[in-house]
């Protein structure tokens, strides 16, 4: 295991990386000076923008001076490996395709892993001047201005569950579309279109479940110490270990998390390991 600086050094460079990112992010919002397309076998179109990319590497930038001994693995860049057995795990703009169409609902998500889970996470949405965060079991959010100490709904029954999903297009492999049918079905409410975002919500106390597939590990990394330490949930959709991404069901509380996952399990997959560490 790495030696790890204490926590409050940790949260404060993560906070740094945020303010970095958001500083690149913020003059593209609105302002898209160019679009490209990547390409995947689950999307037709995957953008990305001058705004994810300088993202990155103004947070690569701060890493480079204030952690050069981490590794860093990003969507944009992917993995540079490290000296010290961490490395900090980043998608620049979550929700890209929010962030072209002008919509504040794209995140940055920040993590640290120590090499065998992600001990350290943050999502920032620096538009709204909204951030949550958690590091050694506290969960945290700035909100309209005010800081919070994070806590997750106690629903204890699907039927009066709230769903969010980003797209109803991840659904696609081994029963996927079926199976989220049901659950959706089974929910009080169900919504779409908010990527990151939603899991920052259901961390804040606004929302119950979240669910999805096609995920990578930079989509997730972030979500799982926070949504833990506010008192819910993450794993895959067969109850397993979330950190590799694919599929993922995130839950306020254990009672939502278990009924969701009766429904879920039959069409379950296996993640692909990650590209550092035990994971």
């Amino acid at each position: 295991m790495p030696t790890l600086a204490p926590a409050h050094e940790l949260l404060a460079i993560a906070h740094q990386l945020a303010d970095a990112a958001g500083a690149a992010i913020l003059p593209h919002f609105r302002n898209l000076d160019g679009v490209e397309g990547k390409r995947h076998a689950h999307l037709a179109f995957d953008p990305v923008t001058a705004g994810d990319k300088a993202a990155e590497a103004a947070i690569r930038a701060v890493l480079a001076e204030r952690r050069p001994e981490d590794g860093v693995f990003g969507e944009e860049e992917g993995h540079e490996p490290g000296t010290s057995g961490l490395t900090w795990v980043v998608d620049p703009i979550d929700g890209t395709r929010a962030f072209m169409s002008g919509v504040p609902l794209w995140t940055t998500l920040i993590a640290l892993h120590d090499g065998e889970r992600p001990i350290l996470g943050m999502i920032d949405q620096s538009y709204l001047g909204e951030r949550v965060w958690a590091c050694e079991a506290e969960a945290w959010a700035r909100l309209s201005g005010e800081r919070r100490q994070l806590t997750t709904r106690t629903t204890a029954r699907l039927e009066d569950a709230t769903l969010f999903a980003t797209d109803p297009g991840m659904f696609r492999e081994g029963g996927e579309d079926a199976a989220f049918g049901a659950l959706s079905r089974k929910v009080r409410m169900t919504r779409f279109g908010t990527d990151g975002y939603a899991y920052a919500m259901l961390a804040v106390g606004q929302l119950d479940l979240v669910v999805e597939s096609q995920n990578a590990p930079y989509d997730v990394m972030s979500h799982i110490p926070i949504i833990e330490a506010a008192g819910g949930v993450v794993t895959d959709w067969a109850g397993g270990d979330a950190q590799r991404g694919g599929q993922i069901v995130a839950a306020a509380n254990r009672a939502v998390h278990g009924a969701a996952l009766e429904i879920l399990r039959e069409a379950a997959q296996k993640a692909p390991p990650l590209p550092f560490g035990k994971g």
